[in-house]
């Protein structure tokens, strides 16, 4: 699968695409109203960041208890399901008198599930798609979220002046509605894709087993620390160029952009393994130019070369799935996502920590550093081999 008209001529496809749209949109309208309605109510900026960011950092307490559940539920009625949930959570951080611990406690539950929602719905993906096209199934899906979160931030600004902040969360309990009758009654029914009953031990003994196998440990290392780290540059963009700021994240943004269509769309298969290593140097190589305090222009060239490097995500979840049982794609995936937030949220603050001491730019020049090394020290690991079957591991695909 090359074109993206073979992509959204493929059956489940463009109602499961705009299912995933719907919710990032509500996330995002919800998640700056939110955040909006907790700064004036507490005068805490950090209140106010954890009501936006919060619930990334609550998809790892989901990843450990809740992931069982991804490839053992219908995947139709899980993504309605869960939309609703998230839909009147959102509503109900609307209510007048509200209190903060109320609205932080909805947000902790919506980030659990947020972790079993990305298992259902990228397990989802890896069915509905042949194996040749789920690299450009993802790649349009991460298109789909920049996209539709840039036009989603500059509507919640929008809504939060003219609804004010409680509308606005009420108008992105809509958007999670929308979502969940797109998924009722655009996706096909399916059965689970694993049998037996969820549960925290089931979750916890799925985690071992995938994890358990080297090569697919050294691709999770590889989707988690590098990436994180990088973040962690980003989160710097404010306090290195407080003017600026803005166009650094949107230039950050195009760059993932490009990245993901010359991956997802225009990368043979035979170059894939070839590109795979210099796109995770290119991701953190860039950056080391701050150490000679550059430019804006300059300063914009990299970041927008580095975020091409964004791509090889891609073909490193291209590669976990060549990694791992079909019944076990879905829990693979969320594991994926969990661990990918969660280090980004541990490496930005990492990355301020630093910074504090330092300078803003020392501490970009340190973490891509650190980037760099440990794409380096897993090189060896991310090289072609073949598979090894670990106990209790089916066959995989081949």
């Amino acid at each position: 699968m090359r074109t993206y008209r073979e992509l959204f001529g493929t059956p489940e496809f463009t109602p499961l695409f705009l299912t995933v749209s719907a919710q990032v949109a509500g996330g995002t309208v919800s998640g700056l109203a939110l955040a909006t309605l907790m700064y004036a109510a507490t005068g805490s900026p950090l209140l106010s960041a954890l009501a936006m960011f919060g619930p990334a950092l609550a998809q790892l307490v989901g990843a450990t208890t809740l992931l069982s559940a991804a490839d053992r539920l219908p995947p139709r009625a899980a993504l309605s399901a869960l939309a609703l949930l998230y839909g009147l959570g959102v509503a109900a951080q609307a209510i007048p008198g509200m209190p903060v611990w109320g609205a932080f406690a909805i947000l902790l539950a919506q980030g659990m599930l947020g972790a079993l929602g990305g298992g259902v719905r990228f397990g989802l993906l890896n069915e509905i798609l042949s194996r040749d096209g789920f690299l450009l199934g993802r790649s349009v899906l991460n298109m789909s979220v920049g996209t539709v979160q840039i036009c989603g931030f500059a509507l919640g600004g929008l809504l939060v002046t003219t609804l004010s902040p409680p509308g606005t969360l009420l108008a992105g309990a809509a958007l999670f509605a929308v979502a969940a009758a797109v998924a009722r009654f655009g996706l096909t029914r399916r059965p689970p894709r694993a049998t037996g009953r969820p549960s925290v031990a089931a979750t916890w003994r799925t985690n071992g087993l995938l994890w358990s196998s080297r090569p697919r440990r050294y691709v999770y290392l590889a989707l988690w620390v590098p990436n994180g780290l990088i973040v962690g540059c980003e989160s710097l963009f404010v306090s290195y160029a407080p003017r600026h700021a803005g166009l650094l994240f949107a230039c950050a943004a195009a760059g993932m952009l490009a990245g993901d269509v010359l991956a997802g769309r225009f990368l043979p298969p035979r170059w894939r393994e070839r590109l795979g290593a210099p796109l995770r140097l290119l991701l953190a190589a860039p950056y080391l130019v701050f150490l000679l305090a550059p430019p804006l222009p300059v300063a914009v060239a990299a970041v927008t070369l580095a975020s091409v490097g964004y791509s090889a995500s891609l073909l490193l979840q291209e590669r976990l799935m060549s990694l791992t049982p079909d019944h076990l794609s879905g829990h693979a995936m969320g594991l994926n996502t969990s661990g990918m937030l969660a280090g980004q949220g541990v490496c930005a603050a990492l990355a301020g920590t630093v910074a504090q001491f330092t300078t803003p730019a020392t501490a970009i020049v340190v973490m891509s550093a650190a980037s760099l090394a440990v794409t380096l020290a897993l090189a060896n690991g991310l090289r072609p081999r073949p598979d090894v079957l670990v106990p209790g591991d089916p066959a995989r695909r081949t």
